[in-house]
C-alpha cells in the first residue's frame, strides 16, 4: 500500500465546534462522491480537549492530495474554516507501512 498523507490538528474558536463539525460534514459529501484518490479523509475528537479537531488524511500519492486540494468542495472549506478556526498546524506523512482494510 503506497500513500501520502497528513495530520492536521485544529483548535478551534469558543463556541464554534458545532459548526465547523457540521461544516466539515458537507465537505465530505463531494469528498465522497468526487475523489477516489482519497483513501482516508477522518475528523477526530480529542478526549479532554472539546476545542481540538484532529484530522487523518491518506491519498494514493502526492497528486491525488493535489486533486483534492483543487475540489470546489474543499476550496469552500478551506474559505470558511477562518470563521470557526483559531489555529491549526500540518504534519506531512509518508506511508511505511500500514494495515489495509480492503
Amino acid at each position: 500500500m503506497a500513500g501520502f498523507g497528513l495530520v492536521v490538528r485544529f483548535t478551534l474558536k469558543p463556541g464554534q465546534e458545532t459548526a465547523f463539525d457540521e461544516l466539515v460534514s458537507q465537505t465530505l459529501i463531494g469528498i465522497r462522491s468526487d475523489e477516489p484518490g482519497t483513501h482516508v479523509y477522518a475528523s477526530h475528537t480529542v478526549e479532554g480537549a472539546p476545542g481540538v479537531r484532529l484530522f487523518y488524511e491518506l491519498y494514493a500519492d502526492r497528486a491525488a492530495f493535489d486533486e483534492h486540494e483543487r475540489q470546489p468542495h474543499v476550496q469552500d472549506f478551506l474559505a470558511a474554516r477562518g470563521e470557526h478556526v483559531e489555529s491549526y498546524t500540518v504534519d506531512f506523512l509518508d506511508l511505511i507501512a500500514a494495515k489495509d482494510t480492503d
